[in-house]
């Protein structure tokens, strides 16, 4: 989801995070951060069990083994679209169909 927001969403790995209170972590949970890529999630109660389980895992973040990580790639749904950006920026990056498609005339343009 946070792929293409501008500003970026803070990675919760840096320092600067981590050094965050487990409350203050909750609350930008809960209320998002103003400006910047991070939205709200929370229902606004104040005792969401939830967001107390996100601020345990942000905690674990830097524990976390590779294995682990491909674990969670693969239980994390993708919609078909985002299959197929991620199959075509593949083939961007290796180098194949980065041709770009020829452009269309436009309404604009007089055609005979």
């Amino acid at each position: 989801m946070g792929r293409h927001l501008y500003p970026p969403a803070p990675d919760m790995r840096l320092p600067d995070t981590q050094r965050l209170t487990d409350g203050e972590l909750y609350w930008i949970i809960e209320n998002g951060i103003r400006l910047t890529g991070m939205p709200a999630w929370g229902d606004g109660t104040g005792h969401d069990a939830d967001t107390w389980k996100l601020v345990h895992f942000l905690r674990r973040l830097d524990d976390l083994t590779p294995q682990q990580l491909e674990e969670m790639q693969a239980l994390n749904p993708r919609s078909p679209a985002e299959i197929e950006e991620e199959r075509q920026d593949q083939d961007f990056l290796d180098g194949k169909g980065s041709r770009l498609p020829s452009p269309t005339p436009s309404h604009h343009q007089h055609q005979e």
